[in-house]
């Protein structure tokens, strides 16, 4: 329907000018609104401006081209804060009515009175910015303004503001992450109650939501057949990230791994019309040097063709423990095409990445007080991964007619990763461990396609969005069955402190006394059908309602160990209401189921059933300071019926279902502006955890804490100078022993500062990490493997705009 009114608007600009120039119109209310417009292009300053005033603001995308504005910021009449976005730009303004506005080129000979009766019959609670499709923004979503974020397509498939959605969906805005020089993912979703990072010894880290293991999680709302924590991009070629809490099942990631808690969607940087110019560096202890560069425009005049192009890289001498090695490289070109009511887009992404080995001490004992010197390096300074991922992707969008719409996307995606590292076990307080050295290589392919037809029809008071969509996904893990392997040397004695270095782990394992081929070789289906509702029962009522069939292939062996194969299918449904108790303040629950395959073998001979679980949430939504800020409360519960499974030690070796889990939480989460210069996001999650067979639960901190604020200041002469700072905290939690038991991690706290100043084209901010010095540690821990976190770190970033 926007899109549809954009371009209807389009088709009149010129009549609609002409009919306003030679009208008198009434001047805009002289009131006063807190602006927070930072320098940017002129067309992002426009869309702003119509977020933080409420009012329509029109303008044609020839007029604007290329052009930046200086910002607005402090408590400002519509007419001072229009006159500041405008100055030294050679354009004008002019007010159609009191909610209207018109930019135009001075001298215009034709106005914009056309728009008038359309633009009313707009419901004045849901400010609109129109901007014609000449300099329409295709990257971003309409909605993220500062650290708010009011707008998610993941969760539904389909555009949709958050305040219609029943559920709990976190956005971390690009704003957001540049404030707080964040470098990763890892780095930005702290932002995000009930979510937190896990390091990663012999395997690749990941996120954990609401107590379980994230899954894959999604790449432009499109599943990730294998884990790519590590094969994420950098920052620089992300749009914003989203958080999709509860079971997601519905949404098609349930080949690999499991999303109980969760899933973490990435939304990728895409080509746009408006011009983008930019250059970004960064430097920091132990993170090195970086530098970025992220170009994006119209190709042509009139044509419909867009690009970007995001590059970027990494290089640093050695970790602060000693490890050595770390680099990247990242490059992402991409082409879009807009047409009527035609969008394509194709793109590429390449992103490598060598890691090394995450600091850790280990324990020679069996508390935090018995760990080795953090001095001593346990392993090799050339212990390391390496990944490396091609992905290919397309989306089309086309629109049939006033009620349909068809879209359709894909990606095609091959990873290979490697690595070596040394494992230190047993240890005992004279420094005496057992060292095992490992190495392994590995490589998966998959892709996945999406086909949604999108229809809105409108009954009464009543309006259906209805979702038919077939999902297609196809997943080879292990593409060499002969290469890919996992090499364990033969297990030696060494000690810490009296024997000289170890040797490189890869060196010591070409007399490997165990080589277990990784490689499948398969490929694993998985289809679906998904069919969705969202219902709109007047002003007050949102319910949405939906299900998904999957069928996937299981590859399993019999008894005798000869291949097997199996069809499975399962249903998937999904539920949601919410109600809008006054206009700011919506109420809303759900229930939400997930499920994770299971190709091991009972003893029966068959293979165990899939995991179930299921989510019950309660929760409300309160906008604040005019809508610029957000308060969301929610209450979960998620069971789960049996998670590890247990494999005989003993031929012929059958599994047993595991113990089942309960987790149950409150979050709070806060995001959005203050006042005038001040803005600031703040989550608080309480979880228990409960396992069944009544062990403790293993890097649970009860209560995580997490908030961070920043001030512009909106006085001269200051006007030009940033300031922010956040906290990191969490309770105690425990970690598990080798031998049976556990060891006590205590809760601990981490605080970060920067200061900023903005220049006409260009920032330049200088932050400390871990201010105050403390000495941190990962949630998860075991004996041989205690994450470190770096000290105090001084880091400076920059972005220029040419």
């Amino acid at each position: 329907m926007a899109r549809r009114a954009l371009s209807w608007f389009g088709g009149g600009l010129a009549l609609s000018l002409a009919i306003a120039a030679a009208s008198a119109a009434p001047a805009p209310p002289r009131v006063t609104v807190d602006f927070a417009i930072p320098a940017q292009p002129l067309s992002g300053a426009l869309i702003a401006f119509g977020k933080q005033a409420n009012v329509q603001v029109l303008t044609a995308g020839e007029a604007i081209a290329d052009l930046r504005s200086e910002g607005a910021a402090g408590a400002l009449t519509l007419e001072q804060g229009m006159t500041s976005l405008l100055r030294g730009t050679g354009l004008e303004y002019e007010a159609v009515d009191a909610g209207t506005v018109v930019v135009k080129r001075r001298p215009m000979p034709v106005a914009a009175s056309y728009y008038r009766s359309s633009l009313l019959e707009a419901k004045p609670s849901v400010p609109i910015v129109a901007s014609l499709a000449a300099i329409q923004v295709q990257g971003t979503l309409l909605g993220d303004v500062g650290y708010k974020a009011d707008s998610t397509r993941a969760a539904t498939r389909t555009d949709t503001p958050l305040a219609k959605v029943p559920q709990s969906v976190s956005v971390v805005t690009r704003d957001l992450m540049d404030t707080q020089q964040a470098l990763t993912v890892a780095d930005a979703v702290r932002n995000v109650a009930g979510v937190q990072y896990m390091d990663g010894f012999d395997g690749p880290a990941l996120f954990r939501i609401r107590g379980f293991n994230a899954g894959n999680g999604m790449t432009d709302g499109m599943p990730n057949g294998v884990a790519r924590t590590e094969d994420l991009p950098p920052l620089i070629g992300i749009e914003r990230i989203e958080v999709l809490k509860g079971p997601e099942a519905i949404l098609g990631d349930a080949s690999v791994n499991n999303n109980f808690g969760g899933l973490v969607n990435v939304v990728m940087k895409r080509p746009q019309s408006d011009p983008v110019r930019q250059l970004s560096w960064s430097l920091g202890r132990y993170d090195g040097a970086r530098l970025g560069l992220d170009l994006a425009g119209a190709i042509g005049h009139d044509d419909g063709w867009t690009y970007r192009l995001v590059a970027a890289g990494n290089h640093a001498d050695r970790s602060a423990q000693g490890y050595r090695g770390q680099r990247s490289a990242y490059l992402a070109p991409s082409l879009g095409w807009e047409r009527g009511a035609t969008r394509f887009t194709l793109g590429y992404e390449l992103v490598t990445n060598r890691v090394p080995g995450p600091d850790h001490t280990v324990l020679l004992g069996d508390s935090l007080a018995a760990m080795s010197p953090y001095g001593i390096l346990p392993g090799n300074p050339g212990d390391h991964s390496t990944y490396r991922t091609n992905r290919a992707v397309f989306t089309l969008e086309q629109g049939l007619d006033s009620h349909w719409t068809f879209r359709s996307r894909g990606q095609y995606v091959k990873q290979r990763t490697s690595g070596q590292g040394w494992s230190l076990t047993d240890g005992y307080l004279t420094g005496d461990v057992d060292a095992t050295a490992r190495s392994f290589r590995y490589s998966d392919a998959f892709y996945t396609l999406q086909n949604d037809l999108t229809g809105v029809f409108e009954q009464g008071n009543t309006t259906h969005t209805v979702v038919f969509g077939v999902d297609y996904a196809r997943t080879k893990a292990g593409r060499d069955r002969q290469r890919d392997t996992l090499k364990t040397g033969p297990s030696q004695s060494y000690n810490l402190f009296a024997d000289a270095m170890l040797p490189s782990a890869r060196v010591s394992t070409d007399e490997a006394t165990t080589v277990q081929t990784l490689g499948g070789g398969d490929w694993t289906t998985e289809t679906g059908l998904f069919l969705q509702d969202q219902i709109a029962l007047g002003e007050r009522w949102d319910v949405l309602l939906a299900l998904r069939r999957t069928s996937y292939e299981l590859s399993t062996s019999w008894a005798d160990g000869s291949p097997r194969r199996l069809r499975k299918d399962q249903w998937v449904p999904k539920a949601g209401v919410l109600f809008k108790l006054a206009p700011d303040v919506a109420l809303y629950a759900n229930h939400t189921t997930g499920f994770q395959a299971n190709s091991l073998l009972g003893d029966n001979g068959q293979p165990l059933p899939p995991a179930k679980s299921r989510q019950w949430e309660a929760g409300t939504r309160i906008e604040l300071f005019q809508h610029r800020a957000r308060l969301n409360l929610a209450w979960y519960r998620i069971t789960l019926d049996h998670s590890v499974d247990y494999i005989a030690p003993e031929p012929p070796y059958f599994a047993t279902p595991g113990p089942g889990q309960t987790n149950h939480g409150l979050e709070v989460e806060f995001a959005g502006q203050i006042t005038r210069g001040l803005e600031g996001v703040l989550n608080y999650t309480n979880s228990h955890i409960r396992n069944d067979d009544g062990t403790q639960p293993v890097a649970a901190p009860r209560q995580l804490l997490s908030a961070w604020a920043s001030y512009r200041f909106q006085r001269e002469p200051l006007r030009s100078w940033g300031v922010a700072a956040g906290i990191a905290a969490r309770s105690r939690s425990v970690g598990r022993l080798q031998g049976g038991g556990y060891f006590d991690l205590p809760g601990q706290a981490s605080v970060d500062a920067n200061v900023t100043y903005y220049g006409d084209s260009w920032r330049l901010t200088l932050g400390l990490r871990n201010l105050f010095d403390r000495t941190l540690y990962a949630v998860n821990a075991d004996q041989s493997f205690v994450p470190v976190r770096e000290g105090r770190m001084a880091m400076v970033t920059g972005v220029y705009d040419f």
